[in-house]
This record gives structure tokens, sequence and C-alpha cells, in this order.
């Protein structure tokens, strides 16, 4: 693919704002002064009101990725109102962990600097959206916005004299659940599930317009389908602080979950494991996936379970490609049933590419599929995941809905290795992760965090979403996310 196409990047969206410009007049004088390419559709719609607020949870033990401990989290709940065209109003909702620690790794500033940062973003964003002014649909609000939202996380960091700039990821998460409510209200208000809005009868525009002419002809509901998966396998965490065996456990914290990892297997029937690795001590890293494959062998031989899978978390703290080349290398040699179960590598390199151009993955993804998550911020990043021999990309609902199905059509197209991976997703947040997971072709299972780490946000949501957040055989039932919207609760429940 030629890198001189029109892509979302700032570069893109400008290229393509100037061209607009020499061609049509001015036709609204709101902020951000974004124009219009087509007349669009009659199904349309406009940002009437848009509300958030926030709620705190602490977790139920602690987890570390990144080389950082956390122990709370800050749910982001979003309501946004729209109108169409012929006057039909409808509400939708969206809800995401802040997740700063993860977005936002600063050495320089406090955890409590980052999220007020976010907080104080969100804001703003909210200030955006009800300002934007133009009747559209949601992927091209969201495409129109993104560079807005950029240019607000700067404004936030100039008016907090903070030290560094907020990274464009952080801006994405915190974006991402007034996106997600847009996109719910949209479905919402036609009657519909939101994932059947993605084609010609619903989008002015094809994918052309976002991706680069090779998608010229090609609408969204190409990569995305109208009807969820009926059911998808479950990956469990095992974080770097969790207990495997009942001797790592120090103290019992006796709330009638299950505490270590034969314990888990037999609760959810599992067959996915994901295991966070740490990426700066090779005979740990080789170790720890060993001993989780001996502890998982003599868990399922009982159950009759001759088959499960393994992703691998190095949370970009691998240095380069030889470690992750050595640690296979040491895996497969002290158990090559262990290795022959990993399914792919996620994210092993520092996430900032430009930065770090000897960090590529060809030699590594011929051996397993490596998969790009943090790396990614838009398709252009995608594109440079690519070609530094990343075969997989991590779609998550954090980073927007329609970013995540922008990123999962360039994908598919590409032929790379799909997963949704969750930000220890509780309540509504985990439906709508759950719901791009089960609507995207090729992913391979469902995160689903909280019931671990924060199972109190989940309280209450077994009875509305039964199979969602309780299950026995190791897969989710995805089968009831068939809308309205985004199958998440409507704003009066």
């Amino acid at each position: 693919m030629s890198r001189t196409r029109v892509l979302p990047g700032k570069h893109g969206r400008r290229t393509f704002l100037r061209t607009a410009a020499a061609a049509a007049p001015l036709l609204w004088t709101g902020a951000p002064a974004i124009l219009r390419a087509a007349a669009g559709k009659p199904t349309d719609v406009r940002i009437e009101q848009v509300t958030f607020g926030f709620e705190d949870f602490a977790y139920r033990t602690p987890i570390k990725f990144g080389g950082n401990v956390v122990d709370r989290v800050t749910l982001l709940n979003v309501t946004c109102r729209v109108k169409t065209r012929d006057g039909r109003s409808g509400a939708g909702t969206g809800s995401m962990p802040m997740g700063n620690v993860w977005a936002w790794p600063s050495k320089q500033l406090s955890y409590d600097q980052t999220l007020d940062a976010m907080k104080a973003l969100a804001t703003r964003v909210k200030t955006l959206m009800e300002g934007y002014g133009q009747t559209q649909h949601p992927v091209d609000i969201a495409w129109a916005l993104e560079s807005e939202y950029v240019k607000a996380a700067d404004a936030v960091i100039k008016a907090g004299k903070l030290p560094e700039a907020m990274p464009k990821l952080c801006a994405l998460v915190t974006a991402s659940p007034f996106d997600a409510a847009l996109n719910d209200a949209f479905g919402r208000v036609h009657g519909v599930s939101t994932y059947r809005t993605y084609g010609i009868d619903f989008m002015t525009h094809d994918l052309s317009r976002y991706l680069g002419k090779d998608f010229r002809g090609e609408y969204l509901d190409r990569y995305v389908q109208p009807t969820p998966k009926p059911r998808m396998p479950l990956y469990h965490l095992v974080g770097a602080l969790d207990p495997i065996e009942d001797a790592d456990v120090q103290k019992r914290i006796g709330d009638g979950l299950p505490e270590t990892l034969p314990e888990w297997i037999r609760h959810n029937g599992l067959t996915h494991i994901k295991i966070k690795l740490n990426g700066s001590d090779l005979d740990w890293d080789v170790e720890r996936v060993v001993r989780v494959d001996r502890v998982t062998a003599a868990t399922q031989q009982p159950r009759g379970v001759a088959e499960w899978v393994y992703s691998l978390d190095f949370n970009e703290k691998a240095p380069n490609e030889q470690y992750l080349l050595d640690f296979l290398a040491r895996v497969k040699q002290r158990s090559a049933a262990a290795y022959d179960r990993v399914q792919y590598v996620e994210q092993p390199t520092a996430r900032d590419l430009r930065a770090n151009p000897a960090n590529v993955m060809h030699a590594a993804a011929r051996l397993k599929p490596v998969v790009a998550d943090e790396s990614i911020t838009d398709p252009d990043s995608l594109l440079l995941a690519r070609e530094r021999g990343y075969s997989g990309a991590a779609l998550k609902a954090c980073k927007g809905q329609s970013q995540a199905l922008l990123i999962g059509a360039m994908a598919q197209k590409h032929q790379l290795f799909l997963c949704v991976q969750d930000l220890t997703c509780p309540g509504a947040s985990l439906v709508h992760s759950a719901s791009l997971s089960a609507h995207v072709p090729g992913v391979s299972g469902i995160e689903a965090n909280a019931r671990q780490y924060v199972p109190a946000a989940n309280k209450g949501w077994e009875k509305t979403y039964p199979g969602l957040f309780t299950f026995t055989d190791g897969t989710v039932d995805t089968s009831i996310l068939k809308g309205p919207g985004l199958s998440t609760p409507p704003p009066s429940a």
C-alpha cells in the first residue's frame, strides 16, 4: 500500500480539508470548522447533548503490567443525545475505564496527575462534540473530531503546566466512551443494532475516505458482521502478581472467588489463558510459561480437556526482537507442548515504533503471530507496524468504536491476525468490548479481566446479560449482543 495516500492521520486529514476548502464554500461557522464533502444521508444525526460522570472502584487484587501496579479504576460514563434530519431524537450510552497507567505510563507524573488531566480532557471532549454542529454518520463525526481531541489534550497540558505531553493513545481512551455513546445513540434512534449501520444505506462515504484508494467502493459492512458470533472463547489473565498454585498464596482473599489458576480453570472451564511476562528477565519469563503450562496440564487432564492455548503479553518490556526469539527458543526447548499452545504474542517491545526503528518483528512473526497493541493509534500506525514485521493487530474499544472498526477493516485487508483486548473492562464497557469482538470476523476470543480484578463493578450485570458475565464452559454467550445500538443498557437503565 502506498504511503502517499490520504489517511486519517493529521497530515492526511489536513490534505483532505485543503482539498475540500478549494472545492466548496464553508457550510458552517462553529468550532472546529470542518467542511462537508457530500450531502449526507437522511439517516445522519446531529449531536444535541452530551453528559458524563465518573465511578471509582478498588481492585479486589492488584494487577501489574508494564512495570506498574494498579489497584483501582475510574470509569468514565457518557450519555449522548442525537437528533435525525427528520427531527427524531434518541440517546445512547458509553463507558470505559480511564486506564491512565496503561495509556499514559509517565515517569514524571503521578497517577492522580495523569487521571486529573484525562478528566479535564473529558470536559473538553464534551464541549467539542456539542459544538460540532454537523449532521453526519458517527464514523464521520469521529473522523473529523479526532484531531481536535488531540489538540484539546495539548491545551489541557498547557493549562495545567504539566511537564510532558499527553500521548495520543491517552486522548483516544478519554474520547472512547463518548464515541461509543454516539454510535450507540445512532443505532437506537434507528431501532437497529449499530453494527447494521456501517453500509451504504447509512454511510455517505466509502472506506477510501479514511483508508485510501485500495478501499474504493468498499464500506465497513464488508468487514463487520451484522449479527454477532453466537459464542466466543474467554481469555483468562494470569498477571505477574497472580498466584499460580496454592503455594503462591500468601494470604487468601476469602471472598468466594477463585484465587489460583487451577481454581479459575475449573470455575470457568477455561481453555484460553493470557500470561503477563516481565520482558527484562529471560529466566523468569521462560519459567513462568513452563510453569503455567505444567499446572494447566495437570488441571485439564482430569477434566478431559486436551486442547487449550496461550497468549503472551510482554507489555512493551522486551528490549528487542532477539529477546523474544531467545525466549521462544527456550520455551520450545523446555516444553514443546507449551510452545505449540502459544496462539500469539502481544506488543513485546516499546510502543513508539518511529522512535525505535530497530524494533522489528520479521523473524519472530515467522514463528508466531506478533500483535501490535499500544503501537496502533490510527491506520497509519498500523501500516508502520506491518512494515516493521508485526503480523497482527489488537483492536480495543478503548481506542474508540469508530477507529477500531477502521483498523479492523485495514487489518483484514492485509490478512493480519486479529484479536480484541479489554482494559479490565467491567459492566457496560465489557458489553461494548465483547460486542466489538463478536462482530469483527477473525477475532480470536474475548477478554473479561474485570471479573478477576474488579468484580464489584460487575455486580448486577449477571441478571441483565446472562452468559456474558457468568460462564462455566470457557466460552462467552455473545448471541444476545444484537442491539439496539451497541447492546449496552439504554440511558434509562
